[in-house]
């Protein structure tokens, strides 16, 4: 693999645009290159020479006047005195920064050769290295500045939770309490102790602070308070009445709930901490590949001289990230991991994801018996002319619904492994915009595995059913077989909630906790992951109905005499038909009104508004689509425009962040992931395509001369999974797109205590 490939693929892709532009450059080489190999065939054909020669010297001119580069980096500048051999002189040089009002170090090369045919183009080259190197330099302090600050925002918390442990855990023994806190403060000031993390490089600038250090064993507890968002049902409606209750209580629930934040962001820091470090390595690494090809392609011997100012740059030569990778691994073993180095370093540094041949061998198997079931399921409905038997209409009625649930969902498997098959192709980080466990998340292929492992399963089902029917020999045992696919149904509830680690559990238990916080909306606070999956749902309306249809009927016994008229004449059953439609809807509105709530973002108002216009569309044509009437008609058709333009509206502009007139890109968004931009255009329209679904419903399509209601019905649910399948990628694009742009690489996990102004820096 190329170097430039390789630099790309071990990128943190949310810091992407602050790493080196190695391509950049390596075209400004490419160019340098282009007019060497001109000057080679200039010199080898004589004839027509002087002319070329003249009409290049006029470029290269022209290039040189209009650059900006002559009275920077001219002649005037060279020394005077210097070695023959040089060719680039670097120096540092103070910068005013804008944002942080102070100066900052920048470096500044000198090309001594610019008076050399094609010396402007190599003027370009070490003006676009200047400007990397210093974006690189810039980055990587601020990071660093960064990464002292919150180092000694988690010393701190340390001090708490280790007060907090012994108040907990032996309360009376105050003496030995005292004895133990400041044995643990001395050993910071001597440097001795991991936790010291993060205030040694601070303290050497205050020793007026480091002499009068000394925290009380207890007194810190005093001065602490618990950071306690309303996250959970029970806080939640706790606040509503009364404000939360933040003093300490001293108990070993507290102890385990700081415990585990703190831990959570240990680890959270530490991967930081090793973005940084790879940051670093990878941009030495690129400087000197660059260099080294400047030098082949040029001939000279320039990267000796900018390698060295390199070497001695903050880049190279500071050490801080590496001090604070071996304090909060050591600090993280002995206080979260009772000294075990082993159990500590499998959690902080957790094994690369291998991937797994067997899977790949399960998936081929799996498409493969799916598409012989389906080739005997064809066969065995020809074969027997079941289209134009009596049965068929109620085979649709009742069987087919029943088995579609399984169809909607595989087909959702299926966009969904499509949507991480791509992410992972174009770098969106879809584990880290989730919240995915480390190394835990799937790959398309095991989603590939998972939804064809279902399908056979399904199809297998669909088969043995037609098959028993009508072999004589098992038709005696009708109503058992119409149970198959309740015990279908089954068998994925059992999977889902198995509680062994089997069938990926750390997955299984994500989804069925956004599933519970969706459920329990707006009493839990609302995360991506959360509002996603709503989202899901709410492009499954068919088959939650699917669901209403299993219940009424097994529930009332139809299956016995395969007869859904009790589903059908039921007016509870039909109220239930436009509330489970209601409910994904509703759960998004209340996600937004919470949203709206903790963040104060007025955009949130309008989303929420969004999904009650949607919920009155849903309401209006599920209505008109059991009574009819013109007046019926003509309100679903105004209720679901509406809703349709201001959902339209919200996916491409809102969540997609297309349409932007003035971008780079006009009429899409200044920064794009696909590099065909017509593909957002034919994304845009096939949303809004889709999204006129509803209309079929509205214009009394019900029925095609080939195809039974349920079909139909079956054919548009399908298009809004499809469509859902789509926006779920320009979603997530956006979302990382949001990331890229605050250079936000690592989750931030709120620590369990805050102190009193000015007494953590005492």
């Amino acid at each position: 693999m190329k170097f430039g490939k390789e630099f790309a693929s071990q990128m943190v892709p949310e810091w992407r645009e602050a790493y080196m532009n190695y391509n950049y450059l390596k075209s400004l080489l490419k160019q340098i290159l282009i007019f060497h190999r001109g000057q080679i065939r200039l010199s080898e054909n004589p004839v027509n020479s002087p002319a070329k020669a003249a009409a290049l010297k006029r470029r290269v001119s022209l290039f040189r006047a209009f650059s900006g580069l002559t009275s920077r980096y001219g002649n005037n500048n060279s020394p005077k005195k210097g070695n023959e051999d040089e060719v680039i002189l670097v120096s540092a040089m103070q910068e005013a920064d804008e944002e942080q009002g102070d100066d900052v170090e920048s470096y500044q090369t000198v090309f001594l050769r610019s008076s050399e045919e094609g010396g402007d183009l190599e003027l370009v080259f070490f003006r676009g290295l200047d400007h990397e190197f210093n974006k690189v330099i810039h980055f990587y302090k601020s990071k660093v500045q960064e990464v002292v600050k919150q180092a000694e925002e988690l010393s701190n918390q340390m001090d708490a939770l280790i007060a907090l442990r012994i108040k907990v855990t032996n309360p009376t023994a105050a003496a030995a309490v005292a004895a133990a806190v400041s044995s643990y403060v001395n050993e910071r000031n001597t440097g001795s102790n991991p936790l010291e993390v993060i205030q040694e490089e601070q303290q050497e600038k205050r020793s007026d602070v480091r002499k009068g250090y000394k925290m009380a064993s207890l007194e810190v507890l005093s001065h602490v308070k618990i950071n306690a968002a309303p996250e959970t049902p029970v806080s939640t409606v706790k606040n509503v009445f009364k404000s939360l209750n933040l003093d300490l209580h001293f108990n070993t629930r507290e102890v385990r709930n700081a415990e585990e934040k703190l831990k959570q962001a240990f680890i959270e820091f530490h991967e930081k901490l090793r973005f940084l470090k790879n940051y670093a390595f990878l941009n030495q690494l690129a400087f000197s590949k660059i260099m080294k090809k400047y030098d082949k392609i040029t001939s000279r011997n320039a990267s000796d001289a900018y390698l060295k100012m390199v070497e001695d740059s903050y880049l190279s030569q500071s050490d801080e990230v590496s001090k604070l990778i071996e304090r909060v691994e050591a600090a993280f073993i002995k206080h979260f991991c009772n000294g075990n180095r082993h159990q500590g370093m499998d959690t902080l540094r957790p094994k690369a994801k291998r991937e797994k041949h067997r899977v790949t061998f399960l998936v081929g198997c799996f498409f493969g018996f799916s598409l012989a079931l389906m080739v005997a399921i064809i066969v065995s409905i020809h074969a027997r002319n079941l289209l134009k038997s009596e049965g068929r209409t109620k085979y649709m009625d009742t069987i087919f619904p029943l088995y579609s649930l399984f169809g909607f969902l595989v087909l959702h498997m299926l966009m969904y492994a499509g949507n991480v098959y791509f992410w992972t192709r174009y770098r969106v980080n879809y584990s880290f915009i989730f919240g995915f466990k480390q190394r835990t998340e799937l790959g398309f292929k095991e989603v590939l595995l998972l939804s064809s492992g279902l399908s056979v399963l399904t199809l297998a089902a669909v088969l043995s059913n037609l098959e028993m029917e009508l072999d004589p020999e098992t038709q005696s045992y009708k109503a058992v077989t119409e149970l198959l696919p309740l015990f279908l149904v089954i068998v994925v509830i059992l999977i889902t909630i198995c509680p062994f680690d089997i069938f990926y559990r750390a997955n299984r238990f994500f989804l069925l906790v956004c599933l519970w916080h969706c459920i329990c909306a707006p009493l839990y606070a609302v995360t991506l992951p959360d509002f996603f999956l709503a989202d899901q749902f709410t492009s499954q309306v068919q088959l939650l109905r699917n669901l209403q249809f299993y219940v009424c009927y097994y529930g009332w016994g139809d299956f016995k005499t395969r007869n859904a008229e009790t589903c059908k004449n039921s007016e509870v059953y039909d109220v239930f038909f436009i509330v489970i439609a209601v409910i994904p809807y509703w759960i998004r509105a209340l996600q937004c009104i919470r949203r709206l709530c903790d963040g104060r973002d007025s955009t949130q108002a309008l989303n929420g508004l969004k999904y009650f216009s949607t919920i009155a569309a849903v309401v209006t044509r599920t209505i008109y689509s059991q009574k009819r009437g013109t007046t019926l008609k003509i309100i679903s058709a105004s209720t679901s425009s509406v809703a349709t333009i201001f959902s339209t509206y919200w996916d491409i502009v809102m969540d997609w962040g297309l349409l932007c007139k003035d971008s780079e890109n006009p009429w899409l968004r200044d920064k794009l992931i696909l590099p065909n931009k017509s593909i957002y255009f034919i994304a845009m329209v096939l949303n809004v395509i889709l999204r006129l679904a509803w209309m079929q419903t509205v214009l009394d399509f019900h029925e095609a001369p080939f195809l039974h209601k349920n079909a139909l019905i079956a054919i548009v649910a399908s298009l809004e999974i499809i469509r859902r399948g789509i926006w779920n990628f320009f979603r997530l694009e956006n979302e990382h797109l949001n990331n890229v742009g605050k250079f936000r690489a690592v989750k931030s996990v709120p620590l369990p205590f805050s102190y009193e102004d000015g007494y953590k820096n005492l």
